[in-house]
């Protein structure tokens, strides 16, 4: 094997420095990846055994042979994918990246309270601190356009001002 400049000894020292910076900035988004390896993974074994589990219990009832076991287990894996991959990402979120499931809770729970809001003035300070909590930034403001109404009334205003 030729020594290169990346695997020679020159090119070893740079390979774990890259690995910190990747480590210590998230370069990578190495969360989600490991977050999204655990939930496929977990989700692979448990579909994978309830299919087995639904092809030998039926296979014992309709004879070993039988095809129609094998679509019938097929269709109730592929029905029951989408609700088991949801479950299991929420489980593995509220496991391992707790600051994005209380984030996705805080949001929810402000979209139930929006909905029973009507004033502004709460309804713009309760958005501020569920901002402030969730995503943590360094500044928040909101910006509100005139309603509607304001905007005529001062048209009005200024059609009559002029007309003077």
């Amino acid at each position: 094997m030729a020594v290169t400049p990346a695997t020679g000894p020159a090119g070893t020292r740079w390979r774990p420095v890259v690995l910190a910076a990747v480590l210590r900035y998230r370069l990578y988004d190495l969360d989600r990846i490991i977050s999204r390896t655990l939930a496929y993974g977990l989700l692979t074994v448990l579909l994978g055994g309830g299919y087995a589990a639904v092809v030998l219990g039926f296979g014992q009832l309709l004879g070993r042979r039988s095809s129609l076991v094998v679509a019938g287990a097929t269709l109730a894996v592929a029905g029951v994918f989408q609700p088991a991959r949801r479950r299991v990402q929420e489980l593995v979120d509220r496991r391992f990246n707790r600051r994005r499931y209380d984030a996705a809770k805080t949001i929810t729970a402000f979209g139930a309270r929006l909905r029973q809001q009507v004033d502004l003035d709460t309804l713009t300070a309760e958005l501020l601190g569920v901002v402030e909590q969730t995503m943590q930034p360094t500044q928040v403001s909101v910006w509100l356009r005139p309603s509607v109404s304001a905007s005529h009334d001062q048209h009005r205003t200024e059609a009559s001002g002029t007309a003077l």
